[in-house]
């Protein structure tokens, strides 16, 4: 596998995706904010680095229902997230890592009582937030 180059371009979507590590975005919302010395970044540069990213599992990828587009989510700094579920806010995007026994209990209860494994890497609980019910 080839080096990883240490570009401006690249150091700019690393510091968005950082700074929105609990936020589902868009590969769009990259391209409308992310800018380097004050230049926007081209749309190649910012899917080849996306693409990147997912191979080196700092980023998941996944298609929600009520999106016509990709999302993805930021997941360095909360290991594999394809572990544990995941719950979003409807109002503000947040998303909240799951991963404890009362989810646990609850997928082995949906286990046993209708046969199905849950995808946790494809699994998103749409909620409220807090600060959103205020």
């Amino acid at each position: 596998m080839k080096g990883v180059y240490k570009t401006k371009p690249r150091n700019a979507i690393i510091k968005f995706l950082k700074e929105n590590a609990d936020t589902r975005f868009t590969a769009r919302d990259i391209l409308n904010a992310v800018k380097v010395d004050g230049e926007e970044l081209d749309r190649s540069t910012i899917y080849r680095n996306i693409e990147r990213l997912c191979r080196e599992g700092k980023l998941v990828k996944y298609k929600e229902t009520d999106v016509n587009a990709t999302c993805y989510q930021y997941t360095e700094a909360h290991g594999s997230c394809h572990s544990h579920m995941h719950a979003q806010c409807s109002g503000c995007g947040k998303i909240f890592h799951l991963d404890n026994e009362l989810v646990e209990e609850a997928t082995s209860k949906i286990k046993s009582e209708y046969g199905i494994d849950i995808d946790y890497g494809k699994t998103i609980i749409v909620c409220q937030c807090k600060e959103c019910k205020e």
